[in-house]
This record gives structure tokens, sequence and C-alpha cells, in this order.
């Protein structure tokens, strides 16, 4: 029997075994029993833990309508969360403090709004001249093509008319979508708020979730995502702010057209790391180049791009991100991928913050340890100017 559970191995290792002594053959076969046992536990675990992250794949995905809006809203409690905190010191009631912060909140976009809605304005007084200017640009294109390769295009298919236009296709598209958002944006408000002021409730449930023995650590892990990410919205909407400030002064310097839009443009793809500030930065110079920017200019807004970019990298986000969340550059572009393909553009704007929590739940989860140091920040030595190293010192001195 001992040789016959021994002889699913090799020929030459069966016969081995049919002319060992006994003890050695059940010996033997306990060991090929165990192992076997233990590949197919470790099998199904792996299968297991793959079903896993396929149902929440599809969870997030069907649950769009629904998780969006609730993320969004979480998002924004947590950042309001320190003046909510505050309020309720100077002995307001927490519902109050809850309706203020979001007034405030409310106020702040429909400023933002109103500001973005005024450039806009202004640059669709140009939208005809923009359009002759990219019309001529196509046909110089294709007669170039022509020319120079013998290479036609379909009639249409560059050409730009007033009905098959993209930008008619984009504002169908947006009117068609008007009710989702007003829907979405509402839905939001109420989140807000009511996170607000349930947060102690929603924490002692999450208390209540977790085992006696780790409750210590599961709240002492609530604490440090709270705190952390306040500390990096907060950190973020200032940076953002100087952005706006910096590219506002840089373009307007340079003679850029529609500077202001432009500069709210670049600070907010900021939100989006790598990807968001030189798509910003590249739309302002094909703008510029449409509107018949010289080459100088265009250069001077690729070097106020490139300028902004070294004092944003060396001087806002040490002093003003800090080192708590640190994701490197390869899971930060697979977390906006991610987040393009489960949820579109909300998905893109809230992979960072999103693997920037799920950092947070792993630095302090021992068997999640591991995956925290994998998507982190890859540790090495960075040598900075040493004016850099005594501002940073001189800002430390002046926050204490």
């Amino acid at each position: 029997m001992c040789s016959g559970v021994c002889r699913f191995k090799t020929k030459p290792l069966s016969v081995f075994c049919m002319i060992g002594d006994r003890s050695f053959f059940c010996r033997f076969s306990n060991i090929c029993y165990v192992e076997r046992t233990y590949m197919i536990a470790e099998s199904s675990s792996a299968l297991r833990k793959l079903l896993l992250v396929v149902l929440v794949v599809a969870i997030l995905i069907f649950a769009k309508a629904f998780l969006v809006p609730l993320c969004i809203g979480a998002l924004l409690a947590t950042l309001l969360l320190p003046f909510c905190k505050r309020m309720e010191r100077a002995g307001m009631n927490k519902g109050m403090a809850a309706v203020l912060s979001l007034f405030l909140l409310v106020i702040f976009i429909s400023g933002i709004g109103t500001l973005v809605g005024w450039q806009v304005m202004e640059l669709t007084k140009d939208f005809a001249l923009l359009k002759q200017k990219v019309t001529e640009t196509i046909v110089e294109v294709q007669s170039y093509f022509l020319r120079n390769f013998g290479v036609s295009f379909s009639p249409g298919s560059l050409v730009v008319d007033g009905q098959n236009s993209s930008v008619a296709g984009a504002l169908r598209g947006f009117a068609g979508s008007l009710i989702s958002l007003i829907t979405y944006f509402v839905l939001m408000l109420v989140y807000v708020v009511f996170l607000l002021y349930n947060r102690e409730h929603l924490k002692q449930f999450l208390l209540r979730l977790s085992p006696p023995e780790k409750k210590d650590e599961m709240e002492k892990v609530l604490y440090n995502i709270a705190e952390i990410s306040q500390q990096y919205l907060v950190g973020l909407s200032k940076m953002i702010f100087l952005l706006w400030v910096m590219y506002g002064i840089g373009f307007s310097i340079i003679g850029v057209k529609h500077a202001l839009f432009f500069a709210i443009l670049c600070g907010l793809l900021e939100i989006v790391p790598f990807i968001g500030n030189i798509t910003g930065t590249t739309l302002t110079i094909l703008f510029s180049a449409v509107q018949g920017a010289s080459v100088p200019m265009m250069l001077s807004i690729a070097a106020t791009y490139g300028a902004i970019q070294f004092i944003q990298g060396w001087v806002l986000e040490p002093l003003i991100l800090g080192p708590q969340v640190k994701i490197n550059p390869l899971f930060t572009i697979v977390a906006l991928v991610i987040g393009d393909l489960v949820w579109g553009i909300p998905g893109v704007f809230l992979a960072i913050p999103v693997i920037a929590m799920f950092k947070i739940v792993c630095d302090h989860v021992e068997t999640l340890k591991p995956v925290g140091f994998l998507i982190g920040e890859i540790e090495g030595k960075k040598k900075e100017p040493a004016f850099i190293r005594r501002m940073r010192g001189w800002f430390r001195k002046k926050k204490e």
C-alpha cells in the first residue's frame, strides 16, 4: 500500500520504495501525503484570495453610482473635520458645526466654480478664432502629408465642422449627464453632513467589529488614518492654492492669454500626480500656439512649468505635505489606471487619496506591512541644496 502511494512519483523512486524497509515506506508515504495536502491548501487559499479580489472589483464597478458620491463625501468630511472639531470645542452644537462646515464648503466650491465659469466665458469669446485657427492648422497638416508622403485623408476626417466637432459632442454629453451630476453633488453634500455628525457612532461601530484584544490596535489605526489623511488633504489644498498663485504670476508675466484660467487648470490637475501637471502645461502651450504665440513664449511657458515643479518638489511637498504618506511612482500610475478603469474620471481623482489611506492601514496591520512597504516610497539618499535645508529648518522653527 505504501509503495502504491509513492508510485505516483517517478518510476525509479517507486522501485526504490518497493525494495526498502516498511518503516521507511510509511514515513515517506506520510511526507508525500502532507506535501500534497499543503499544496492543495495553498492553491485553495490563493484561489479564495483571487476570487475575493474579483468580487471586490465587481462590487466597485456595479455599485459606482452609490460608492462614488459616498467616497467623495468621506474625503471632504475628512478635509472639514479639523474645522468642525474647532467649532465644537468653541461650544457649538455638533449638528450646527457640521452644517456650518458644509456651508463653508459650498461657498468655496461656488467661488471656484464662479471663477472658472467666468474664465471659460472669456475663453469662449475667442472660440470662433480658435476654431478658424484649428481648421487652418489641420488643412496645413493635410497638405504637408499629401505633399511629402502622398497620403491623403478621407474627406471630413480631420476637417472641423460645426455639426461634427468634438466640442459639440462634449456639450451634448454634458447636457445628458447634468441630472446625474446634480444628483451626485446633492448626495455628496448630504454624506458630508451626516459623516461629520455621526463620526463617533461610526467609530464605535468599527471598534465593535474588531475582537476585544484588537480594539486598541483598531483605534490606533482609525486615529492614524484620520490624522494623516487630514494632513494630506489639507496640505494638498494649500499646495494647489500656492500653485494657482505661482502659475498665475508666471503666465501673466509671460503674457499668456487667459492666464488665470490656465493657472487654475494646472493647479487643479495637480490632484493627478505626474500626468496632471504635464497635461495642464501641454494644454497651455497648445492653446497659446493656436492663438499665435511665438516660439520664445512657448519655451517660456515650459520654463515656467520647470521652475514651479522644482519649487513644488523641493520646497512645497516636504514643507506642506510632509513625509507621512508617500507612494512610489509605479504604484501611483497603477492606482490611477485602476481608478480610471473602475470609476472613470472620479476614480482618477480618488485613486491617490484612497491608496494613501490603504497604505496607512497596511502600515498598522502586521500581515499587510509587506504590502505597505511595496507601495510605499523607495528609500534612497536624496541630496538637496543647502539653502533648501536652511529654509526647511527655519520653517519648522517658526511652526514650533
